[in-house]
């Protein structure tokens, strides 16, 4: 690829859409993940006790359910990202190519 190639690819309107929608959408889901994680360690570390409570009088403490709960979540974030990214993101990209080879020939 040479520079003046690489130049098109940067000035073509499609792609700064793809790069500021992608951009935009991965940091609202990482914020969202940064919250709910930060705000589990922050409940753990001030209220132990309230995390440590027996459910039913077992060994297994409310915090389990919840932790798996935050995993179960993020499986669910990188899921709603690649279902995104396989659609919306690959079409604009396509665009983008479409646009190149038109400008090449």
């Amino acid at each position: 690829m040479t520079h003046e190639q690489a130049e098109q690819i940067k000035h073509n309107p499609k792609y700064q859409e793809l790069v500021s929608k992608r951009s935009k959408f991965a940091w609202t889901l990482t914020i969202i993940m940064l919250v709910v994680y930060y705000a589990f360690i922050l409940f753990i570390a001030f209220s132990p006790e309230t995390l440590g409570e027996s459910m039913s009088g077992g060994i297994t403490t409310i915090g389990i359910p919840i932790g798996i709960a935050i995993i179960i979540f993020a499986f669910a974030m990188t899921g709603i990202y690649v279902k995104r990214a396989n659609g919306e993101f690959d079409d604009l990209l396509r665009e983008v190519k479409k646009d190149l080879e038109k400008e090449m020939k």
